[in-house]
């Protein structure tokens, strides 16, 4: 079974954006090491815990700095940005690194309305956007391909690339938290990826109707998928579990429409005193997440895995730091995978 990497460029209390990104540098160079086989980061916008707010930016730092591990986004958030502008920057990317880079597509806005408005720019693309998120998608497959796409204007044959003269175009998956993917990718031929790590709530369904519903393309002659699972691996199940804590603190203020500040650290984590309806969030995060000893969280993903017969799963490390950390590094997560490699099976 294959491991991967999805990274949020978490940052902590402690930590500047160029720390963050430091750490990440630092994580990324370890899956590397380790061989993992994939390592995604994901779009957020305006949030003060994230710092992946340019994805195709941070990977071409993170592909240039190795050599053999697959990198990508998990995922561009389509409807903010014009097609073509993805496509020109993905196929430059291929270009750069043949072979190493996937594009992972979603539909979601990744950050908040009046974000996500100013991001459009003044063009003002609208709510509208998400019923024409299908022929965004073919638009950036068909500018990426070598022949390009040809643009309907009357007694012209203009034809429109994403680069010159491509001859290999990156891996696209399309990614997903609703049964409105796994049809999608399914009626498109397309790899996908449900989003298993936000609630671990209708990935079952989701990847049944995909499979039983997904058409051969020129991209994909068969379903395709990996899991996504929130992990933390300590050498004791309890020191992962506190490692895990402000990651679970920061997610339940989410969805109690507190404000998210930073990731804290473990120590202020452990002083904050939750109120009921925190602390039962915290719990139920905790009951989803593996978050244990090495040998049981290696079992927890295999399980996994073989419930969702799938042969990658791929690791989002929440792991915090504890006090007197070097800002720039980010060692329970980097432990989180030294510990994952060691144990596992192959």
């Amino acid at each position: 079974m294959k491991l991967s990497v999805l990274d949020l460029v978490p940052v902590r209390t402690d930590q500047t954006s160029a720390d963050a990104l430091a750490a990440t540098t630092e994580l990324a160079r370890a899956a590397d090491r380790l061989g993992f086989e994939r390592y995604w980061v994901a779009e957020h916008h305006n949030m003060p815990a994230v710092a992946a707010t340019s994805p195709p930016v941070l990977i071409a730092h993170l592909a240039a700095a190795h050599e053999r591990i697959r990198v990508g986004w998990g995922g561009v958030m389509l409807p903010n940005h014009a097609p073509l502008a993805v496509a020109e920057q993905f196929a430059m990317l291929e270009a750069l690194h043949p072979g190493r880079i996937d594009l992972g597509i979603g539909r979601a806005p990744g950050s908040d309305p009046v974000t996500s408005w100013v991001l459009r720019g003044a063009a003002g693309r609208d709510d509208s956007d998400i019923e024409n998120f299908p022929r965004y998608l073919e638009d950036v497959v068909a500018l990426m391909d070598g022949r390009g796409v040809r643009v309907p204007i009357p007694n012209q044959r203009y034809i429109l690339k994403a680069t010159p003269n491509a001859t290999t175009a990156p891996v696209l998956w399309l990614l997903g938290s609703s049964m409105y993917s796994a049809h999608l990718a399914a009626a498109k031929g397309l790899p996908y990826v449900f989003a298993h790590h936000f609630s671990g709530k209708g990935t079952a369904e989701a990847l049944q109707v995909y499979r039983e519903q997904f058409r051969p393309s020129d991209l994909c002659d068969r379903p395709t998928t990996f899991l996504t699972a929130n992990v933390v691996v300590a050498e004791t199940a309890e020191e992962a579990a506190a490692l895990a804590l402000p990651n679970l603190q920061n997610m339940a203020r989410l969805r109690t429409g507190r404000p998210m500040g930073p990731v804290d650290l473990v120590e202020d984590a452990e002083a904050i005193e939750m109120d009921p309806a925190m602390d039962s969030l915290v719990e139920a995060g905790l009951a989803r997440m593996v978050a244990s000893d090495p040998q049981t969280a290696a079992k927890e993903l295999i399980e996994l895995a073989t419930e969702f017969a799938v042969d990658e799963v791929m690791l989002h490390p929440v792991a915090s730091a504890r006090r007197g950390t070097d800002p720039r590094t980010s060692p329970a997560r980097v432990r989180t995978l030294e510990l994952l490699a060691d144990s596992f099976p192959g």
